[in-house]
């Protein structure tokens, strides 16, 4: 065993009933490499960043050394993918424990790649280096923009080859993660039949993330309210960054409120709400557009797991939980506008807001303007100088939302300190980050993956409209599918 290094583990899942996971051991690779170390995150997690990024950091987040204080597991859960329900589990991640940060936090540790587990169904158990890369790029820029998301604290290549389609270079990323229970985790416990199991996922998940709520009359459907809320949330920060999840099954929902399983995921360039980027998503279930459709459907899913708790007579908790479901759709929409508000600077309400909001978007699609510069361009109120903009449409919505810009109350700056808060000016750009990927894993060059997490640090800083961060894709470059990399 090795020396603490900072790490604070104290394994409260491992407590929990044995029904819900399987222990194991990480598998042993080849020859580690720490090819990522994320100092900052270590720090926040009290490690030692100076002793961890080197070759004993490579040895420990590979899992051929194990971590004082570890109870490696893998987590048992369901989904339902595509809308099909299956019975999952980790089959090839594996959790290390949890580590109690400085500041009094619980933080998942866990190994993505770490190999084959009892769920692993005929699978290796290992990753790829190109999608942890891309795991890494994407947790960490979703981080610098403000939405609740895992993050990635190290990238090791094992060296040792996958075979997928090809024979690709292998890795294994480190994931924390306020917790990984997901709405997964509730189904396949409903699926056990088992009360008391469900009781105590209630319990373990009101403590460890809702534990205002753990002294309800009804904690079943103060969970699902609390869960519910925190779902909203996190899908109005989706669609303010434009991000397109890909695959958004139950076992993807984390019940934290964190966006999690950074698979085929992307950001829109041109703004089209039928954005879908999974090669996987042929009938388009999780484009852009659908998120909210689908969390709500997702939230569904968990609440048919709890019915059994919300209430002792069936259609009565089905009552209960349909009427809190069905308030999804104003909650969103309360929260959507608000934050479309911030995105134009306005601020109250007005009457002629709804349709300044849906003008815009309406144009946006018609004439394929981008979405991330759209807004940051409009910052300062001044007519954009970009061609698109030279469009008699634009200008005169342009006009009416000067108008209304006049009716704030607030000095013009407010609006612009508004929008450069809520409007990021660098997003991770599919044809950046896929140029990036390419260096690392066939030209074994990481400066561009470097370049483009130091661009990915500071969303909101001002940059030059012709800052390569800031363009879109050439015709050549544009990035229409992206893979699970399984």
């Amino acid at each position: 065993m090795t020396r603490p290094l900072g790490f604070q583990f104290d394994n409260s899942y491992s407590r929990l009933p044995d029904d819900l996971f399987s222990r194991c051991q990480p598998q042993p690779v080849k020859s580690p490499e720490l090819v990522l170390f994320n100092r900052e995150l270590a720090g926040e997690l009290g490690l030692d960043a100076d002793a961890l990024d080197n070759a004993t950091g490579a040895e420990l987040f590979s899992g051929n050394t194990p971590i004082e204080g570890s109870e490696p597991l893998a987590q048992a859960y369901a989904g339902h993918q595509f809308g099909h329900l299956t019975m999952l589990g980790d089959g090839r991640a594996i959790l290390l424990g949890e580590q109690l940060t400085p500041d009094g936090q619980r933080r998942d540790i866990q190994l993505k790649g770490g190999g084959r587990t009892v769920f692993s169904r005929g699978g290796d158990g290992r990753a790829a280096l190109g999608p942890m890369l891309r795991e890494y790029i994407i947790s960490e820029a979703m981080h610098a923009l403000g939405v609740p998301t895992t993050r990635a604290l190290a990238v090791v290549a094992t060296g040792e080859p996958v075979d997928r389609e090809t024979a690709l270079p292998g890795a294994i990323l480190t994931r924390v993660a306020a917790s990984h229970l997901r709405v997964g985790t509730f189904q396949y416990a409903a699926g056990r039949q088992n009360r008391a199991l469900l009781e105590a996922l209630v319990d373990y998940t009101l403590d460890r993330h809702y534990p205002d709520h753990k002294n309800s009359d009804n904690k079943a459907l103060a969970l699902f309210e609390a869960v519910m809320d925190r779902q909203i949330d996190l899908i109005v920060h989706w669609m303010r960054v434009g991000f397109v999840h890909g695959v958004m099954n139950t076992d993807n929902v984390a019940l934290s409120g964190d966006t999690i399983d950074y698979g085929p995921c992307a950001f829109m360039d041109r703004f089209d709400t039928d954005t879908v980027f999974s090669s996987i998503d042929h009938q388009g279930r999780y484009a852009y557009g659908n998120q909210p459709t689908i969390t709500q459907w997702n939230l569904g899913r968990f609440a048919e797991t709890l019915l059994v708790l919300i209430d002792d007579d069936v259609d009565t908790a089905v009552e209960k939980a349909t009427t809190l479901l069905k308030s999804f759709t104003d909650r969103y929409r309360e929260k959507w506008q608000a934050m479309m508000k911030k995105k134009l600077g306005l601020f109250g309400d007005d009457p002629v807001d709804d349709k300044l909001i849906a003008d815009l978007l309406d144009w946006m699609q018609k004439h394929h303007a981008d979405h991330t510069n759209t807004f940051r361009d409009l910052i300062g109120g001044e007519l954009p100088s970009a061609k698109v903009y030279k469009n008699e449409d634009f200008i005169n919505w342009h006009q009416r939302w000067q108008v209304r810009l006049n009716r704030n109350r607030k000095p013009a700056t407010s609006s612009w300190c508004l929008m450069r808060n809520h409007n990021p000016a660098v997003i991770p750009r599919n044809h950046l980050v896929e140029q990036a990927l390419t260096a690392a894993t066939e030209q074994h060059d990481l400066a561009p993956t470097r370049a483009l997490l130091g661009a990915l640090a500071t969303p909101y800083e001002d940059r030059d409209g012709e800052d390569p961060y800031r363009q879109p894709p050439a015709p050549g470059e544009q990035v229409y599918q992206t893979f699970c990399g399984t």
